[in-house]
């Protein structure tokens, strides 16, 4: 795993000058718009060009090299944090920047982090995908541990400036670490040249190959269901924990580095444990906690009490990932997992951009107002969650928390979805056969 390591660990600093940039943005937006609908909407404009990329990205990655596909997101990236910094040292950046930012960044990251994925069965054993799908999973944890504390003491210190900077700086980082590896090329199987006949038929061959296995089909009902709620919910759970704590910079900081110290040990217990068998038990139960641990934060008035809610929260997310993406890497053929996991990202990913589109909307216009003293809705929840700002965002997660938790539960009433793992071969023995 030495290659897939150095790999890592370049991605990790880069992510983690990413998550100050995000971190610090996100207070700088929230402090010129005081709206959840401008932070949601970055969300979307992430999002939303990941499913224009995805349509062509699969064909990329499966006929192009992939390391100088991973080399081009982590550039591009640079140079749109370099952007950012002129504009605001010239004194014109405004929300329609991140806008775009947040666009450019999104289609040319989707690009790399596919190329990063399709990769992972290539350079580690496979007895170790949930391991190191763990270990990417800490990756991000860890970025959400240090990015917050660091971005808000910085804040005050360098300034969005400074912290831009330390952005750049680290994206070099990761780009030093890709030039001095090598990363192989899957070769071609059977199914690619049996079944791609044309441009056209490879750009619908990770369609038409996800149709050809209801199990498959399964787990990506379940994912557009959840990809809904939780784009939601997250996409306003920084403008609900500023409106709830007077604007408290900190303890937004304390909160998300719970979340990530909670992913860290997460990621840690898969990474040693390899997680569960089967594995369909970490991604629906792993889910359920999830949203649990955010319904407890939405309903939470104390620090302590939202630190431990944030904490297991942190804790059980990386498990329906990883056991999703492992189990996703052991059943799809190495060199067509570019264009399956590109058709799957589409399909999963269009209810997250919609999430992140009226997210912002609804939690301004609706549930905000009518959660105020003389609000509809005052009266019903008024004494769980408070009239004051930030209450119906916090009655939004709540509601939107406890539908993803039954619905996690709800999935083994489903044999296609529970059994996925025995009524589906992994893809080396159906080779062997």
């Amino acid at each position: 795993m030495r290659t897939f390591l150095i790999i890592w660990i370049g991605q990790l600093v880069s992510l983690l000058g990413s998550e100050m940039t995000n971190f610090a943005l996100t207070i700088w937006a929230w402090e010129v718009t005081k709206q959840a609908t401008p932070l949601s909407l970055i969300l979307f404009f992430t999002q939303t060009p990941r499913i224009i990329a995805a349509l062509f990205a699969g064909v990329l990655v499966d006929k192009m090299n992939r390391k100088k596909l991973m080399l081009l997101g982590d550039s591009v990236a640079g140079f749109s944090t370099i952007a950012i910094l002129l504009l605001f040292l010239t004194n014109n950046l405004q929300i329609w920047h991140l806008y775009l930012s947040a666009a450019v960044n999104g289609l040319f990251g989707y690009l790399q982090g596919l190329a990063y994925s399709t990769s992972l069965s290539l350079i580690v054993p496979k007895q170790h995908y949930a391991r190191a799908t763990a270990l990417n999973g800490i990756q991000m944890s860890g970025s959400y541990i240090l990015a917050p504390a660091l971005a808000g003491a910085f804040y005050s210190l360098i300034g969005l400036v400074g912290i831009l900077t330390i952005d750049i700086i680290t994206f070099s980082i990761a780009i030093s670490t890709l030039i001095f590896i090598s990363i192989p090329q899957p070769k071609n199987s059977q199914v690619t040249h049996r079944t791609i006949q044309s441009y056209w038929g490879e750009l619908t061959f990770g369609f038409r190959y996800l149709f050809r296995y209801p199990g498959l089909l399964a787990i990506l009902a379940f994912w557009l269901g959840n990809n809904l709620i939780s784009s939601i919910n997250f996409a306003i759970l920084p403008a609900m924990l500023l409106a709830r704590s007077g604007n408290d910079s900190t303890m937004l900081g304390t909160l998300m580095t719970t979340f990530g110290i909670g992913g860290l040990l997460g990621g840690v217990t898969i990474s040693i444990w390899g997680g569960p068998k089967p594995r369909i038990h970490g991604l629906l139960i792993g889910n359920a906690i999830w949203k649990l641990g955010l319904l407890t934060l939405s309903l939470a008035q104390g620090i302590y009490l939202k630190i431990i809610a944030a904490f297991v929260s942190g804790f059980s997310s990386p498990f329906p990932s990883s056991c999703n993406q492992a189990i996703w890497l052991s059943k799809v053929e190495p060199d067509i997992q570019g264009r399956v996991f590109a058709a799957r990202f589409i399909i999963a990913q269009i209810p997250t951009s919609l999430g992140a589109a009226v997210a912002g909307l609804l939690a301004d216009n609706f549930f905000e107002p009518a959660m105020r003293t003389d609000g509809i809705l005052a009266p019903i929840f008024g004494d769980i969650f408070g009239t004051q700002i930030g209450a119906g965002m916090a009655l939004m997660m709540a509601i939107l928390s406890i539908c993803g938790a039954f619905m996690a539960f709800g999935g083994y009433a489903f044999p296609l979805l529970r059994d996925v793992e025995k009524t589906l071969p992994d893809y080396d023995i159906n080779a062997s056969k």
